[in-house]
């Protein structure tokens, strides 16, 4: 940065920017506490998200419609956990985390035993795909958001922390609907999901408390955002970021998974392709959904401790969003279990600490804490189409193959790359070049 006498000076660190509420305990009990709640809200939210596939598979059992139609009620729910984002994002900042959480707890409760009830494909779609969607997007970006007001030096690691629910929940409700289904039934499995949810839910509202004062004026919208041109390049990378991670996840078809490996942090498409195309037994593929959530759970925390210490958020996003690019490129390669086994773990690894380093990363470009709520939620809408178009373009780059997945494999690794270009640039706009500046 340029001083007005004309002196150069790096930027400043968010701990540092003086602020009108007392400074963040980056500690004690209370903001620990919010931590817990923030990795149940976690395992509630993304990791729910990646047990879809386990539905998936039983809903192509039962249901009439085809797989790429069961797939939108997974699409939808990401869709709307997203897209709901500015608004519970802005009434956070208004001082209404807990009742967004409480409400959203509710939603997820209704959605998850109207899910055990529910019959048709309409049924199902509005309870898990609506409903259950607008819960999360109610609960998961308050979390992150109250998180970040208790933490300066350590919020990075804070919110990472709080990241690893995603594999919670990741390796919590597959194993449940897997392994109960066959004793008791689809629908009393999903229930006692449901029980767990009510336990967690409990707990989540229990430990949630505010630590700064509500700022009631202000839009839903923050304008002045769109003129910062750092902030746009970063929102377009994890635009790109959310494009490519979840189109597998959402154009799902066992017969036209010959060479097909997943590029998504639940990791279904590599469920699919080890049972239908290399022999390993259903429970065999969830455990090794299991195993990738695992990983995923053992490189969040560190990166967030590394960045928080040494690198800076951004500065630590950018090489893992590259890895992921890499690594989607090399997937063509994998033709044997023990391929698949490893480049699921060093993708389940690689975009486990791309997610759950995102959202640390807005805070450190946002000077006035009392907004992150409202800039996290603008991100995470304007990048809510990503998740719904992706599919689709994927779908027509192997259709227009032959079946050929090359051409959805260079454009979703292409992509991975221009995202890391984008967010490098943000970088560069926000504190220059110079590589030493913690960011």
């Amino acid at each position: 940065m340029v001083k007005e006498d004309g002196a150069t000076d790096t930027a400043l660190p968010l701990s540092e920017i003086p602020l009108q509420s007392p400074p963040p305990p980056d500690g004690g009990f209370e903001a620990w506490a919010q931590v817990a709640s923030g990795h149940l809200i976690l395992a509630l939210t993304w990791g729910y998200v990646s047990s879809f596939g386990v539905f998936q598979s039983y809903y192509e059992t039962t249901l009439p419609q085809s797989a790429s139609d069961i797939s939108w009620i997974g699409g939808v729910q990401v869709f709307s956990l997203l897209f709901i984002s500015t608004l519970s994002g802005r009434a956070t900042d208004a001082g209404f985390a807990r009742p967004m959480i409480l409400t959203g707890s509710i939603f997820m409760l209704v959605g998850t035993f109207m899910t055990s009830l529910a019959t048709t494909y309409w049924q199902l779609f509005l309870a898990q795909g609506v409903c259950i969607g607008i819960g999360q997007g109610l609960m998961w970006l308050p979390s992150v958001t109250v998180i970040s007001t208790y933490f300066a030096k350590k919020r990075v690691f804070a919110v990472t922390t709080a990241a690893t629910g995603t594999s919670t929940g990741g390796m919590i409700f597959p194993a449940v609907i897997q392994h109960l289904t066959p004793k008791i039934g689809f629908p009393w499995a999903v229930r006692c999901m449901g029980l767990i949810v009510l336990v967690m839910v409990i707990l989540i509202n229990l430990l949630v408390r505010t630590r700064l004062p509500p700022r009631k004026s202000g839009p839903l919208i923050e304008w002045t955002a769109f003129k910062d041109t750092s902030y746009m390049l970063f929102t377009f990378g994890v635009f790109l970021l959310y494009w490519t991670l979840y189109f597998a996840f959402f154009y799902v078809r066992s017969s036209v998974l010959r060479d097909w490996l997943a590029i998504l942090t639940d990791f279904f498409q590599i469920q699919v392709y080890a049972t239908d195309e290399l022999g390993l037994s259903q429970a065999a593929g969830v455990n090794l959904i299991i195993i990738i959530n695992a990983a995923g759970m053992m490189i969040r925390a560190p990166c967030g401790y590394l960045a928080d210490r040494w690198i800076g958020p951004l500065n630590s996003l950018i090489p893992w969003v590259a890895l992921c690019g890499i690594l989607i490129y090399c997937w063509a390669a994998v033709h044997s279990v023990a391929e698949l086994y490893v480049f699921a773990v060093f993708y389940g690894l690689a975009s486990a600490a791309a997610m759950g380093l995102f959202a640390g990363t807005v805070p450190s470009l946002t000077k006035d804490i009392s907004k992150i709520g409202t800039r996290v939620g603008m991100v995470l809408t304007l990048t809510s189409i990503g998740p719904l178009t992706g599919p689709s373009v994927a779908g027509a780059l192997i259709a227009d193959a032959g079946g050929n997945y090359l051409p959805a494999q260079i454009w979703a690794g292409t992509s991975l790359l221009v995202a890391t270009a984008a967010l490098i640039a943000a970088r560069v706009l926000a504190s220059g070049w110079q590589f030493r500046v913690k960011m």
